[in-house]
């Protein structure tokens, strides 16, 4: 019997934005894939956040054909907790259903990320990557069929951005939603996703699939190889000193 292949939870067509006179992307095609991990590359500029914001309705202007999930979520670099809110009632805000399933889904969702027993704080008592945990937590208590990732781990530093890097990977194993991860980070891209996008000037100059397994290891010569041909791309020469990410 053959396999029916499953419909693309996310599918543009011909998409573009323009700025004015500057047209920052420029007749992009792309699917998603139930489940799929996609990490989005590419210079300041490029119009990497430029796209995530039209998948997440944040951006009514971009034209062509857009077809999202409803049940979408996003996850910015800046938590965005409520300072006023404690840190359940930042995760359920919104939250459809009773009070009481409200507030056990939101407690289950804190559980997951590491935060149990942190309900009652205030987001000013937590440290960066626990506000970045609570705004995972509030992403996924909605069961979201499209998880959108602005840059979330730019702001932490490099060993919490590694156990944050091991948290996604666990809670994308548990809830499989498709992924869509803005990054400026060539490893971080390699590390999390199944499949690496390149923007270059407002279109795809390249899209590779990430045939490694897992646990992947930066040290691995697949991986290596790998990100030696994304940093080329990105127009990034390794033999500079200190030539590690793209240039701003």
């Amino acid at each position: 019997m053959t396999a029916v292949p499953s419909s693309p939870v996310v599918s543009i067509r011909d998409v573009r934005r323009t700025f004015g006179e500057r047209e920052v992307l420029r007749g992009l095609d792309l699917e998603l894939q139930p489940g799929e991990f996609v990490a989005l590359l590419g210079r300041s500029g490029s119009g990497k956040s430029t796209l995530l914001r039209a998948l997440a309705g944040l951006d009514r202007s971009a034209e062509g054909e857009i077809v999202v999930p409803a049940a979408r979520s996003v996850v910015f670099q800046d938590p965005r907790l409520l300072p006023w809110a404690t840190v359940l009632d930042n995760v359920t805000l919104g939250l459809d259903g009773t009070s009481s399933d409200v507030t056990k889904a939101g407690r289950a969702a804190l559980t997951e990320v590491g935060l149990g027993g942190h309900e009652a704080d205030w987001p000013k008592t937590l440290s960066g990557g626990e506000a970045q945990r609570a705004s995972l937590a509030r992403a996924l208590v909605r069961s979201p069929k499209l998880l959108l990732l602005d840059e979330p781990f730019g702001a932490l530093d490099a060993l919490t951005r590694i156990r944050m890097h091991a948290l996604v990977q666990q809670l994308h194993a548990k809830h499989a939603p498709a992924v869509l991860l803005v990054t400026h980070d060539v490893d971080e891209a390699v590390i999390l996703a199944d499949r690496v996008l390149v923007l270059t000037d407002g279109r795809f100059s390249l899209d590779v699939i990430v045939d490694a397994p897992s646990p992947r290891l930066r040290s691995d010569r697949q991986i290596i190889e790998l990100r030696s041909r994304l940093l080329a791309e990105l127009g990034v020469d390794e033999t500079a000193e200190g030539a590690h990410q793209p240039a701003p």
